[in-house]
């Protein structure tokens, strides 16, 4: 019997042929292919820039810099997340602040944000948690009269769409994954998209370790002492190749069909498990999400998630644990200021299904009967 894995990246020959002209061309640096995938990406959301980077985790961490958060600010986040959205707050010197989210779309609300705000508050980071548009007008209409900033942590969202628009069309800052869980993947990388024009420039500098002048500029202007590069802040190496963006750019063009499969054949998944008091991830009123996680609360019937795991391993499927709490981790562990409930429910109470571009309905018929047997 063979497994059904979690996850498998839609990729294939156009991809293959992509990368493979990009290492003939003989640029396989960050280069003309990286500021190509930028524009396409800038232009799909809808935004003025976009900078590429090595992961979602250096886009949030760019992100930051460039709102201003640094030692002694605290940064609002939802502890229901990759543990990378709170690591990017301890990078810059600030204080991560847990806040609880909501129990149907997972993500946070004015309501769980507002009595974590004080006056050192710098940010808050708002998650799409599992590709679910998270409502970001009312976080913005509540942070930043405060003189805060919503950051925006799209990891798991490309292809969501937030009140009619894609989502982080509207955010002044938003973070990016490309890593193979993403349905929009090129192995590793990220994005960070912004709306100000200094501010990308300043980004790009501090990507390619905070030279004045990128290495591909150099190399296009041939040498000589005009284009000489000076170091004039601390900047890291967060750089994008051309191989990764040759696929991206690529992976863009497929990215509504990936949502349109992914989207069928979750409705198709919350028509088999009617009836078992399961519930299955939903669009939120305000958008769309791209089921990048397709996730789903147990009932309370249930055994707990772990033991549910486990059956659905003996029988051939590779299911995940739900969404980790950041806040039961040992770095973070007795750091949470309030009870996080419904945060604690979620990850002990959830788990992901597989969903991908190929899997087929004979794979979710054994799937959703594995998980009728488990549940009981």
């Amino acid at each position: 019997m063979s497994t059904i894995p979690v996850m498998i990246p839609w990729l294939g020959e156009e991809e293959a042929l992509a990368a493979a002209e990009a290492v003939r061309s003989g640029w396989v640096a960050q280069g003309p292919r990286v500021a190509e995938f930028e524009r396409a990406f800038a232009e799909h959301l809808g935004v003025p820039h976009a900078v590429a980077v090595s992961s979602c985790t250096t886009a949030l961490h760019l992100a930051l810099i460039g709102a201003g958060v640094g030692p002694g600010d605290e940064v609002v986040v939802p502890s229901l997340s990759f543990v990378a959205t709170a690591n990017a707050v301890t990078y810059v010197g600030a204080v991560p602040v847990f806040a609880d989210v909501d129990a149907t779309t997972g993500n946070l609300t004015p309501a769980t944000v507002e009595p974590l705000l004080t006056g050192r508050t710098r940010a808050v980071i708002a998650v799409d948690q599992g590709g679910v548009p998270v409502d970001l007008d009312g976080l913005r209409e509540l942070v930043e009269p405060r003189g805060a900033t919503v950051v925006e942590d799209a990891a798991c969202a490309a292809g969501s769409v937030y009140r009619g628009l894609p989502v982080g069309g509207t955010a002044a800052l938003a973070a990016y994954s490309f890593h193979p869980r993403k349905l929009l993947t090129t192995g590793e990388g990220g994005m960070v998209t912004c709306r100000d024009g200094a501010l990308a420039a300043r980004l790009r500098r501090l990507r390619e370790h905070g030279m004045s002048v990128s290495a591909a500029d150099r190399h296009a202007a041939k040498g000589g002492a005009g284009r000489l590069e000076t170091y004039d802040e601390i900047g890291f190496n967060y750089r994008m190749t051309d191989i990764q963006a040759a696929i991206g750019l690529v992976q863009l063009r497929k990215l509504p069909a990936m949502v349109a499969r992914r989207r069928e054949r979750a409705e198709r998944y919350r028509e088999l498990l009617a009836g078992t008091g399961a519930r299955l991830v939903a669009d939120p009123v305000h958008g769309s999400t791209n089921y990048q996680s397709c996730w789903l609360l147990l009932p309370d019937t249930a055994p707990d998630s772990r033991t549910v795991l486990d059956a659905l391993a003996a029988e051939g499927v590779s299911a995940r644990r739900g969404i980790m709490a950041a806040h039961l981790e040992a770095p973070y562990k007795g750091t949470a200021r309030v009870p996080l409930p419904v945060t604690e429910l979620l990850t002990r109470r959830s788990l992901i299904l597989p969903l991908y571009h190929a899997l087929t309905e004979r794979q979710q018929d054994r799937v959703v009967d594995a998980l009728r047997a488990a549940l009981g």
